[in-house]
């Protein structure tokens, strides 16, 4: 595929509507565009498909080396869209028995009338997760409920200044979803998530910025360049298998037991990235003091550690087990 040039994802031919998510590819960068200006962004079962969809596409593409997240118009994402139905009051009854639900998301209760459904952010945030390229998130707008909660699985998160976060589950009554009360802490601490939980308040992006949610603070006008000077830093210098091995890795090990499972993951990856073309060019370069030009490809060169992992490759010393 030619990244000189953007190509975007478009819905099928005979659906009339227009994208909900714009996927496009240019110099090794898939943006990831939430397209619904004139309703701030707010998620649907379409956007929910289309990120997916587009999560897919980037991982299955070896032209694509990083992601960059963001929102059109004046806000990131503003929440769940609550105004489709004919009753706000009753949108998560219609939520949980619409017929645009993806397949394979409803069940049922025997004790439950309606059929219950799989958090959608839930799944967006999984998929995110999943990824095997780095993300950055450029939150140009405000970023509210399931608009927060989808930033946290990304690796890096930048703001506008002018931004407005809230987690305002307890406020509507509600819960945390999209895998937020697994993410938050590990990324603020229980303390932080805790309060911003608990509240339901919006906070600023000040707040954010102190509390950890976000690695920095911009100009409305300047957050998508720096976001994209930061993915730039990644694709133009860094081995693609790398990346996407190290993402992955420190990912995992925020849940490890003990720095022995980084170590039996690590020791297994470094063996076997350290005898790779990608290695041998980085090397080179280093020393030859030029830009190393790596051609390991994430689809076809990436080690499958983690199949080896968590059982050491080696001989555990008993002090350290």
């Amino acid at each position: 595929m030619d990244t000189d040039e953007p190509h975007a994802y478009l819905p099928p031919d005979d659906d009339p509507q227009a994208p909900h998510v714009c996927y496009t590819v240019a110099d090794g960068v898939a943006t990831i565009l939430l397209n619904r200006a004139d309703r701030l962004n707010a998620f649907t079962d379409r956007m929910e498909r289309e990120l997916i969809e587009a999560f897919d596409r980037s991982d299955a593409d070896d032209d694509v080396q990083a992601v960059l997240l963001t929102g059109a118009g004046r806000a990131f994402c503003a929440g769940m869209d609550l105004t489709a139905g004919d009753d706000p009051g009753n949108a998560f009854a219609e939520w949980r028995s619409s017929h645009t639900a993806p397949p394979g998301t409803q069940y049922r209760l025997a004790d439950e009338d309606l059929p219950l459904r799989r958090d959608g952010g839930g799944r967006v945030v999984l998929r995110i997760f999943a990824s095997i390229k780095p993300i950055v998130s450029a939150i140009n707008g405000h970023a509210v409920g399931v608009g927060a909660t989808m930033t946290l699985p990304t690796d890096i998160r930048i703001a506008a200044d002018s931004v407005k976060f809230a987690f305002p589950f307890s406020r509507r009554a509600f819960v945390p979803e999209s895998c937020s009360s697994w993410f938050l802490p590990r990324l603020v601490g229980p303390q932080q998530a805790l309060e911003w939980m608990l509240t339901g308040r919006t906070f600023d992006a000040a707040e954010a910025l102190a509390g950890g949610l976000v690695r920095s603070v911009h100009p409305a006008s300047d957050v998508l360049d720096v976001a994209t000077a930061l993915v730039r830093e990644i694709v133009d210098n860094t081995s693609p298998v790398s990346t996407s091995m190290s993402r992955r890795m420190l990912w995992h090990m925020m849940t490890a037991a003990h720095p022995m499972d980084a170590h039996a993951l690590e020791t297994t990856a470094l063996n076997l990235r350290g005898v790779s073309d990608d290695a041998r060019e980085g090397i080179e370069a280093f020393l030859a003091k030029r830009s190393p030009h790596f051609t390991d490809r994430v689809s076809t060169d990436t080690p499958d550690v983690f199949r080896r992992w968590p059982d050491p490759p080696f001989p555990v010393p008993k002090d350290l087990s």
